[in-house]
């Protein structure tokens, strides 16, 4: 995707040194854009815990590079395993992540020490450029469910939560691909923009891809959804997943089985944007079998803005200690469908099988 016109990845090789990792610091966005340089395997760390990165598909991507910056330190097989095993316990619930790991392992374990980092780049390399496939795909399957509310002849209106853009993958995104195509396409659509609590990716994150972009678009409180579609402002929901299990669970940032519940009470399609890679096979009960992580409670108590004089700060906006679950889970009986790189299909295992038959 571009910014002012310069396209960009969330992640890529400086092609200065043809080593070290650049990111973009999400953690200063809207406000501010910076690019940060990781040179080693606990930078890397850092940035997936702290969410300098975030996003499911992304967080696996900078783990796998995370893995080359490991190697080029020690190409020991036990330093190796290490380092993985670090990087695995950085965030508990995107699935993305284990599954990087366990990719690079697998391509790593029978590659001579001298011969690694080598190999760690491409198979990084690899994923990354999968995963921007992937992505792409699914925007052209997603647009047609948007073109086909445009059929009726208004403005569709869809509603995400969370950031499922760009900046959460290597490129394109995963529910907002199929906005990002469906206004390339000259589509008249406006997107309701969740604010998402307590880190405001919404706003903070989304709105400021859309309007990179010039996708109309309007930010409302995370509690404004069911009204919306009380009222026939919603024609369509989507979203992005962390992980789906293989009878098709959803989980996803806080807040998206409240707009599941509301979007089943209105009959509001809800679809669930997710690459393969976030599909958890090994899992069948997302509510009894996902771990939910537990962030820090200031994420809740604390707020970051601009301030009137520009300068950024952090306020706090309660008295009290807060809980911090960051994600919940979304019951297969609730989704309309699932969207993927292969096709469309029921948020059931059959429907998942039918893209998928090499999971039989």
């Amino acid at each position: 995707m571009k910014i002012d016109g310069t396209p960009y990845r969330s992640v890529w090789v400086d092609p200065e040194d043809g080593w070290s990792v650049r990111i973009f610091d999400q953690t200063r966005l809207p406000w501010r854009l910076e690019v940060l340089r990781l040179t080693t395997v606990d930078e890397a760390a850092h940035a997936i815990r702290s969410m300098q990165v975030r996003g499911a598909p992304l967080i696996g991507a900078v783990a796998a590079y995370g893995v080359c910056l490991a190697l080029r330190a020690d190409a020991s097989t036990e330093a190796m395993e290490r380092d993985c095993a670090m990087l695995g316990e950085t965030r508990p619930t995107a699935i993305n992540l284990r599954w990087a790991i366990a990719r690079m392992l697998a391509r790593l374990r029978d590659t001579a020490p001298a011969d690694r980092v080598a190999a760690a780049y491409a198979e990084a390399g690899r994923i990354a450029d999968e995963d921007a496939a992937q992505c792409e795909a699914i925007g052209r399957h997603g647009v047609e469910l948007i073109a086909a509310k445009a059929g009726q002849g208004r403005r569709v209106n869809v509603l995400t939560h969370c950031n499922a853009g760009w900046l959460a993958t290597v490129d394109w995104g995963t529910a907002l691909a199929p906005i990002y195509m469906a206004h390339e396409r000259g589509i008249d659509l406006h997107v309701w923009v969740d604010e998402t609590r307590p880190r405001n990716q919404g706003a903070a994150l989304t709105a400021w891809e859309l309007r990179s972009h010039g996708v109309p678009h309007t930010v409302v409180a995370d509690n404004a959804g069911g009204h919306l579609m009380q009222h026939g402002e919603v024609d369509l929901v989507i979203v992005g997943t962390d992980r789906v299990t293989r009878q098709g669970d959803v989980a996803n940032k806080i807040g998206t089985y409240l707009k599941a519940l509301a979007a089943r009470d209105n009959d509001v399609p809800f679809w669930v944007a997710c690459p393969s890679s976030t599909i958890d096979w090994t899992v069948a009960d997302g509510l009894a079998e996902i771990p939910i992580e537990e962030r820090s409670g200031a994420e809740v108590t604390d707020v970051t803005g601009r301030m009137a004089d520009g300068t950024i700060a952090t306020v706090r906006v309660t008295p009290s200690e807060a809980a911090n679950p960051a994600f919940d889970v979304t019951p297969a009986r609730l989704v309309t469908g699932l969207i993927t790189e292969r096709g469309c299909c029921p948020a059931t295992t059959d429907g998942l099988l039918s893209l998928f038959p090499e999971r039989t």
